[in-house]
């Protein structure tokens, strides 16, 4: 039992008549005796469409067949197939685009294909390249976009033992090759245009590192076409929000970002400086135990910078133990003169860790450890 898949020989073909020649018991599991569905496979994701009208939403490559996924049962029979050409079509504009990158790269700096992505919104590519510069990546699309200008043929053929691709192949028999005209021939059973210009623009998007390789983001076509435009609508609102043109935005982002960080130490500062003013008006608020000890346990959300600050200036101001819990947190701090080492009593009843004067950490139970205190 076999598919003759009909995408082999005419990406272009979007309609199809076959006989089905296996169902599932619920009808919507279906393989053919022919198709013109593209199954996952080779980084490349499936085809959607109909079969007599119900909607096909996985196509699956099982071996020697091609299962077609319904969202409804199908009945034996004849079938009338019909792919969604617009999703179709932008899967070969990056399919191919995806070629003509890759042979770049191998051309330019000698850099292979690792592996392949081609989803729904552009494309991925990863290169043995442990660092790609801007100037490299740029290169390579400019170049790739000049062969795409040129509008070389595209052409599927097969070939027993063929020559001069470039990546070698592990499976034998015929191979089906893809050529783009003087430039790159690659194994390959995806669906392409039949000339680089159908490719249309082609933008590498995104470069970042993974397992010592290089991984590229990019898109073609229509994709690319959506994308530039979602781009310059959004260029252009922030554009609108900073009162600039469009190539002063990053400047102005910039300058935004640089105000931001200045204002944050601002805020920082004030803030340390008022934690300080409540330490020390809670320092005067307390009220000196038989001890000779003033205490205070300050019951927070969490405990944060500004405790720590508040702390700092409560036990600066004379003999004095202070506590802060909140959120599974704690901290303590105590006079020189308190008699008590931080650290070690926080390890008795809790995690963490510091010094004599100021430790901090997590506790389970605040109450053990106040009680020790003297709270």
């Amino acid at each position: 039992m076999t598919t003759d898949r009909l995408y082999y020989t005419d990406c272009y073909l979007q309609q199809f008549d076959a006989q089905t020649i296996a169902i599932s018991e619920d009808g919507l599991r279906v393989i053919l005796d022919r198709s013109a569905f593209y199954p996952t496979s080779g980084g490349q994701l499936f085809d959607v469409g109909v079969l007599n009208d119900v909607r096909v939403v996985d196509v699956i490559d099982d071996d020697d067949v091609v299962t077609h996924i319904l969202a409804q049962p199908l009945g034996a029979g004849m079938v009338r197939g019909e792919i969604d050409w617009p999703r179709r079509f932008e899967f070969m504009q990056q399919h191919t685009g995806q070629h003509l990158l890759s042979a770049m790269f191998h051309e330019l700096f000698g850099f292979t294909t690792v592996s392949v992505h081609l989803g729904d919104d552009g494309g991925t590519v990863e290169l043995a390249a442990a660092a790609l510069s801007d100037g490299q990546a740029q290169e390579a699309e400019l170049a790739a976009n000049r062969v795409i200008a040129e509008n070389r043929a595209v052409t599927i053929g097969f070939e027993e033992n063929p020559e001069g691709l470039r990546k070698a192949s592990e499976r034998t028999g015929p191979l089906r090759v893809v050529t783009i005209e003087g430039l790159d021939r690659s194994a390959c059973g995806g669906t392409h245009v039949r000339r680089t210009g159908e490719i249309g623009p082609l933008f590498i998007r995104n470069a970042e590192k993974i397992r010592g390789n290089t991984r590229l983001q990019f898109v073609c076509g229509f994709k690319a076409v959506r994308r530039a435009r979602m781009d310059f609508s959004l260029l252009s609102a922030a554009g609108r929000a900073f009162s600039r043109p469009l190539e002063e935005v990053p400047a102005a982002v910039s300058a935004l970002l640089e105000s931001a960080k200045d204002t944050a130490k601002q805020v920082r500062g004030l803030s340390l400086e008022l934690a300080g003013y409540k330490g020390r008006e809670l320092f005067g608020a307390a009220v000196v135990g038989a001890d000779g000890i003033r205490r205070h346990w300050l019951k927070l959300d969490a405990v944060d910078e500004s405790a720590r600050a508040v702390a700092q200036a409560f036990v600066a101001c004379g003999r004095s133990v202070f506590l802060a819990t909140g959120g599974g947190a704690v901290l303590v701090a105590a006079s020189a003169d308190a008699g008590v080492d931080c650290g070690k009593v926080l390890k008795q009843f809790g995690r963490g860790g510091g010094s004599t004067a100021l430790a901090q950490g997590s506790i389970a139970e605040p109450g053990p450890l106040a009680e020790a205190l003297g709270f």
